[in-house]
């Protein structure tokens, strides 16, 4: 990998070929929404990855030190990514936002230890990026759902204040995100989508195992609502068994389910 703004200057950087917004055609977007609308939760928008194109812009490590050393340089890039990501996602918006329910959006803040980030850091470099992207879906009247892998407890409270209405994809098998720490620390705030271990559990594990840590899971996360049963990743994966997914899903409709009103 040679991350092509590595060494660029900030004239080289506001000089870069960014790509243009025009290049997407949204042409089609309302009338695949119309398909589903009413039948199922849309899922919509672009998914306006800022924190990955940034670390391959610059490289990760370099990304990293350049927070320190050249704030000025990490700044200018997501800024430039960040306008293209809004321009995309207002002509979504623009086109279908009354047959979208949710907008969703992922960055992976967390690895499998921790978060990549420390919360000092992600409230300088990431959450006005994260502002502007809730903010425009809120001007929509649509809530934010935001896929986000590994360890990440520690940025939460930041990425409420940013207007991120849902987690999705939760890795319970990471520290700090079990079921129980996520419900009573963040419950009131959040949706939580996810939880379901896909490694030890969905793909490694039995349908007896997928059954009862399913409904584990429910009796956690269910109570008062906020939580949408779903693996750990951001879909299920393609060598799960196929007897596990079925045991996941058979045990969220007996155990899922929320009454009218509740």
């Amino acid at each position: 990998m040679n991350p092509p703004l590595a060494h660029a200057s900030l004239r080289q950087i506001n000089e870069y070929a960014w790509p243009d917004p025009d290049w997407v055609d949204v042409s089609q977007v309302r009338f695949q929404a119309s398909v589903w609308a009413r039948r199922y939760a849309i899922l919509g928008g672009d998914w306006s990855p800022f924190w990955h194109d940034a670390n391959e812009l610059l490289g990760m490590e370099n990304l990293m030190c350049k927070m320190h050393d050249a704030p000025e340089i990490v700044d200018a890039v997501m800024e430039h990514v960040l306008d293209y990501y809004i321009q995309v996602n207002e002509r979504i918006l623009a086109s279908a936002a009354d047959l979208i329910d949710v907008f969703f959006i992922g960055n992976d803040f967390g690895s499998q230890a921790g978060p990549l980030i420390s919360p000092a850091m992600f409230r300088r470099f990431i959450f006005p990026h994260l502002q502007r992207l809730t903010g425009l879906a809120h001007d929509y009247g649509l809530k934010v759902l935001m896929h986000c892998c590994g360890s990440f407890t520690a940025l939460m409270p930041a990425m409420v204040e940013a207007g991120i209405d849902g987690l999705q994809a939760l890795q319970p098998c990471t520290p700090d995100m079990q079921p129980a720490n996520l419900k009573a620390r963040f419950g009131r705030a959040l949706l939580f989508n996810g939880c379901i271990d896909s490694h030890h559990v969905l793909i490694a594990g039995t349908p007896e195992l997928v059954c009862r840590q399913t409904q584990a899971v429910l009796q956690i996360m269910k109570p008062g609502g906020g939580y949408v049963v779903s693996a750990s990743h951001d879909y299920i994966l393609a060598e799960t068994p196929v007897d596990n997914v079925l045991a996941m899903f058979d045990t969220a409709r007996q155990f899922g389910g929320y009454q009218a009103g509740a």
